[in-house]
């Protein structure tokens, strides 16, 4: 069983036990409620690759599928960037997967077994499925208030997590008789998740789980002419997950751990991990643990050990013992724009001697931003220049070059004193003064431009 974390010998082993909300799991990553949790044999699978948590395939009245079920968003020849489904909760009777849940647990008693629960929203219908799955020797409950597809048709799902006061009140509903931790999931699928984050908060969650799949519509075969994915010749509305999803979920999770009714929660991070990277970036802005369902369904179970290395090696190269030590780091560089610095300023700098001269660079500044790199041309200018004067510092130019390093962002304000938006406007006493004394007001960026 590979539940053993990898140390070199050399140094201090890594502590990666996890308490998300009384939940102890051997480290962060947990499978998400979804296909690769739909089975005892596929948990205990998992956890001998080494997972350290699962949240069960989401439980409630068992319903039929359709076939087919998924449809994926490729870039670039890069397959499954984003992933949709049309799948609903697990089909499988009640009775059979508490049992399952029951003897998984058994097994591996230092594992975290979490039960995703959905059910009608009937007090006793909840009180019933709570009790039952605390009987079986779960370690948590999550409530799926998120699915955006065929259960909020009937009434669950994003139906309840897209009302605060539904989401409150099934919460209190299902803390009334549990007797172990109780996470909410929360739907993207708002104007500002904060919201039922603050309801279900109030309701006596535990922990809180973000984010649920996004509604969406995948795409077209236009071969078959066939809305994806095609059953009979229609298709749905479906949950969309994946790698494209992270910038998202990264942002909808800070709202919630910045936010003053909240931040104190403990988090289950959900939304496009695939990589160390990712789960790194999800713990800096406050995760405790993080869910990966997406990337398993690509690349297997065995993607976990890719997620240990590459956290423990970087954990280890920057000193951090613990994974505790990670959470919420960097939460307290979020903040609203009204509070950056204007004063700040970078300009873009070409290395000429890792230079390919494509010119794709003067090509995104000079029609997709601000027109300030003069091109390659052949015995007059070997290396793209930038004008610094009339750089804005966008980044746009060292994003799309396709020599890493090659364009760096270099900061040349020689450190001027700071002043915000908020600060300007205070100062000047207008947003119109406070635009007019910007230097851009004084350049050509800040004048009407006609062509003639």
């Amino acid at each position: 069983m590979a539940t053993t974390w990898k140390s070199n010998g050399h140094e201090k082993p890594i502590d990666w036990t996890t308490n998300t909300a009384g939940i102890v799991s051997p480290n962060p990553f947990w499978l998400a409620s979804g296909p690769p949790t739909n089975t005892a044999d596929q948990v205990m699978r998992a956890f001998d690759a080494g997972w350290g948590g699962a949240v069960w395939k989401t439980l409630g009245e068992p319903i039929v599928n359709v076939s087919s079920r998924l449809g994926g968003h490729d870039v670039s020849g890069l397959r499954l960037m984003g992933l949709n489904n049309i799948e609903l909760i697990t089909d499988r009777p009640l009775a059979i997967n508490l049992r399952e849940i029951r003897e998984t647990k058994k097994r591996y008693p230092k594992h975290a077994v979490i039960v995703s629960l959905m059910v009608e929203s009937k007090r006793e219908a909840w009180h019933d499925i709570v009790k039952q799955s605390c009987d079986v020797g779960a370690d948590g409950i999550e409530l799926n208030f998120g699915c955006p597809h065929g259960m909020s048709e009937r009434g669950m799902g994003a139906a309840v997590g897209q009302v605060p006061d539904y989401a409150c009140q099934i919460t209190e509903w299902v803390k009334e008789v549990a007797t172990i931790p109780v996470l909410v999931k929360l739907t993207p699928n708002v104007s500002d998740i904060r919201y039922v984050a603050r309801a279900a908060a109030k309701g006596g969650a535990d922990g809180l789980s973000l984010i649920n799949t996004i509604n969406s519509i995948i795409g077209i075969d236009l071969d078959r002419m066939q809305v994806l994915p095609g059953v009979d010749g229609r298709s749905s509305h479906g949950g969309y997950c994946g790698p494209a999803v992270k910038p998202i979920a990264l942002h909808l999770l800070t709202q919630v751990t910045t936010d003053p009714e909240t931040r104190d929660k403990p988090i289950s991070g959900i939304g496009g991990i695939t990589t160390w990277k990712d789960a790194l970036e999800f713990l800096l802005l406050g995760s405790t643990s993080l869910q990966v369902c997406t990337a398993a369904m690509h690349y297997g179970y065995r993607i976990v050990e890719d997620l240990q290395d590459g956290l423990g090696a970087w954990m280890r190269a920057n000193g951090y013992a613990s994974v505790a030590e990670l959470r919420g780091k960097l939460k307290g560089q979020i903040t609203d724009w009204g509070n950056l610095n204007l004063n700040y300023k970078v300009v873009a700098r070409i290395d000429p001697d890792k230079c390919i001269h494509c010119n794709l660079c003067h090509i995104a500044c000079e029609d997709g931003a601000h027109q300030c790199i003069e091109p390659v041309i052949p015995g007059v200018r070997e290396t793209p220049e930038v004008d610094e004067v009339e750089c804005v510092g966008c980044n746009l130019c060292s994003l799309v070059c396709p020599v890493e390093n090659c364009i760096t962002m270099t900061r040349v304000d020689g450190g001027a004193a700071g002043e915000t938006w908020k600060e300007r406007v205070a100062r000047t006493g207008s947003s119109a003064a406070a635009w007019a004394a910007s230097p851009i007001a004084q350049s050509r960026h800040g004048h009407v431009m006609t062509k003639e």
